[in-house]
């Protein structure tokens, strides 16, 4: 059998094996888009290429048989460009967020897509859920935040924004309303034991996160309850005590504990705290500098000095964030701190680096053309917004709520995080604007079918069309045009449902990009009732 090196390491292949098979038997992870184990090589993507030492010359490893001796380099900074490279062309020509504008302008990143799908289904236990994992403060937060979400969302040029954040107030105020308010699980202990100073809205987030990450956290509050500012910024009318005391007591119900009335500095020493707890979070907003300072903390301007998206302070172990860092900032913005600041601390305390909070990658379509809102529209309800009109649990039925929510243009892909552009993309560090000059229009073909596609994501790496030819169901698909203007269509002015017949499943899977995907409507009709054309 013939024997290879990568990168310095030999492996022996059968006859016959390319050099991504190489590859994969040493556990390299080669990206691949238009590649699927079984089918011939269609090379086109150029995502897979690697270099060979002998000749200089570089291919794509997908459709290079391996031969005796060959010496190949994979993982080098110059073929890392070059794929990084080709991920920049296709990404040069993709007609889509990978990530909604609304999630991007929301400080903590609420998923707000899944959120909106699932209180579309009226399933509004799935949707407090979705909203737990980012917001740990939702009910709070759907009366006193200024809505940032809502400045990102595309409908405002068409019948107004989606009302995002008195929808997440809807589902949290039933939730609270409930017998059983949701309380996430939590992972078996972890050992470690986080000291979380202040109750406000950031040491109250960063408790809720860190207790779901498995860690004891006991909170010291120098005031006799919970909440901070929450209960001296807002009015009974903008902020009902009722709410407040119900949606403080849930994270509490995590199992965490609360030590109110005690003021750290005067009723117990900083520096005790250090050497009880593994870790130690200042929380308590606008900060006492010349109180820090005498912790050993460095302070700034504006408070306390932290590494810029760690919130590691100067003392090993010690993470300040929130106001006690910013001086003032919006309650969203606290909430997010809180959560993110949970994040590096799960980090240290695992004994990981810290790795810095950064935007997460995303393709952008950026400005609505025009003659693209329509076919946006189309996919949404027509319905105006409410308006001023009560979001409360008991003036609005969840009915009602799911109107709101179908309002929603669906911006994000239904494929993020599970796309291989994606995460190839994020992977070797792509720029997707460095090659953009235009983009074709969003076009979204058998909207009203099960399987929906986008042309703009296609990569026409013919995938789909190979997997469909193997039905004699299917009416099967084909390459449209010429060129640069070359896309995937249907023969006989077919479906895509019918196209692809009972092998749509396995076409979606095989999809790279996200261009191919199943109707996030329940009421369709089922595939295998269609009829297919006569060829």
């Amino acid at each position: 059998m013939p024997t290879i090196t990568i990168d310095d390491r030999p492996v022996e292949v059968p006859p016959g094996a390319t050099v991504l098979d190489a590859a994969r038997r040493l556990g390299i992870d080669i990206p691949t888009l238009c590649h699927l184990e079984g089918y011939q090589p269609s090379t086109s993507c150029q995502v897979c290429v690697v270099k060979l030492l002998d000749n200089g010359r570089v291919v794509p490893s997908c459709g290079t048989p391996v031969t005796d001796g060959m010496r190949v380099a994979s993982e080098t900074a110059e073929v890392h460009r070059l794929r990084r490279t080709a991920l920049e062309l296709l990404l040069s020509d993709h007609v889509g967020d990978c990530v909604a504008p609304c999630v991007f302008a929301c400080p903590a990143h609420m998923d707000v897509p899944q959120m909106l799908r699932e209180i579309g289904d009226e399933d509004l236990r799935h949707a407090i859920a979705t909203i737990k994992e980012d917001i740990a403060l939702p009910a709070i937060l759907g009366r006193v935040c200024p809505k940032p979400c809502e400045k990102g969302c595309r409908r405002q040029g068409a019948g107004g924004t989606v009302e995002v954040c008195d929808l997440k107030r809807f589902v949290a105020d039933r939730d609270l309303a409930s017998r059983e308010p949701y309380v996430p699980s939590c992972p078996p202990d972890s050992g470690r034991r986080v000291a979380v100073i202040g109750a406000g809205p950031t040491g109250l987030a960063a408790a809720f996160h860190l207790r779901r990450a498995g860690h004891a956290v006991t909170v010291f509050e120098a005031q006799e309850q919970p909440g901070g500012r929450l209960r001296h910024e807002f009015s009974e009318d903008a902020l009902p005590r009722k709410t407040l005391e119900a949606e403080v007591g849930v994270i509490f119900r995590l199992g965490i504990e609360l030590r109110a009335g005690t003021h750290v500095g005067r009723h117990e020493r900083f520096d005790a705290l250090t050497a009880q707890f593994d870790a130690v979070l200042v929380a308590c907003g606008a900060v006492d500098k010349a109180e820090v300072q005498h912790w050993g903390l460095a302070v700034s301007g504006r408070g306390i000095e932290v590494r810029a998206g760690t919130y590691e302070t100067n003392v090993k172990g010690v993470f300040a964030a929130g106001n006690a860092v910013r001086g003032k900032a919006l309650v969203v913005r606290s909430v997010a701190d809180g959560k993110e600041a949970a994040g590096a601390i799960s980090q240290y305390l695992a004994g990981k680096p810290i790795a810095p909070v950064q935007r997460p990658f995303s393709s952008r379509m950026g400005k609505i053309q025009a003659g693209e809102m329509p076919e946006l529209l189309a996919g949404a309800a027509d319905l105006p917004r409410r308006d001023g009109a009560s979001y409360a649990a008991d003036a609005i039925s969840a009915h009602e709520a799911a109107g709101q929510a179908h309002r929603c243009l669906a911006c994000g892909c239904v494929a993020h995080g599970n796309c291989r552009l994606e995460r190839y993309a994020a992977q070797y560090g792509a720029d997707p604007s460095r090659y953009q000059d235009g983009r074709r229009a969003f076009v979204l073909v058998n909207r009203g079918g099960s399987v929906q596609y986008e042309p703009g994501k296609c990569i026409n790496c013919e995938l789909c069309i190979r997997i469909a030819a193997e039905s004699s169901e299917a009416l099967g698909l084909t390459f449209v045009g010429r060129g640069f203007d070359v896309r995937v269509g249907v023969p006989f002015q077919g479906t895509m449902d019918q196209a692809l017949g009972p092998l749509a499943a396995k076409c979606i899977a095989a999809c790279p990009t996200g261009a191919l995907y199943l109707s996030p409507v329940r009421e369709l009709v089922p595939l295998q009732n269609l009829t297919v054309p006569q060829r």
